[in-house]
């Protein structure tokens, strides 16, 4: 079991390093070809703003200025049970840094769960979010 457990893992991590280094490059330079990495049922909830289905979130991608993601941090877990109809799935946590067109570069953090379709990983949930420094006036 322990040493299932460690393949599980190892897996994880190496899918993870393959399928970011896809997304992000997607994302900068092929937008227009994003919503195939999700799922028809995907969920992308950007800064508190959700879209479902991979028609509104290819259309959310498309509308944003153009950008440059740099990774920082990458971790990844496979996610036991039933997660996706029986697929293999996995978590994957990454944080970096983005510029958008024309506006200063900062940090960010992103989660999602990658599930197997096929040969193929599909965005099952994408969660986005810009860091900003916290508001210590009061």
């Amino acid at each position: 079991m322990e040493q299932n457990l460690q393949l599980q893992i190892d897996q994880a991590c190496n899918t993870a390093e393959a399928f970011t280094k896809l997304y992000y490059q997607s994302l900068d330079k092929k937008r227009y070809a994003i919503s195939r990495l999700y799922l028809d049922t995907a969920t992308l909830i950007w800064n508190g703003n959700d879209y479902h289905g991979k028609e509104q979130i290819q259309k959310f991608w498309v509308d944003l200025p153009i950008s440059h993601h740099f990774i920082s941090t990458l971790d990844a877990q496979p996610v036991t049970g039933a997660a996706v109809a029986d697929q293999l799935t996995f978590l994957v946590k990454v944080s970096g840094q983005v510029k958008y067109q024309d506006k200063v570069t900062k940090p960010f953090n992103q989660t999602f769960l990658i599930a197997a379709m096929g040969e193929k990983w599909k965005i099952v949930s994408d969660c986005f979010r810009m860091q900003e420094a916290p508001d210590n006036s009061t």
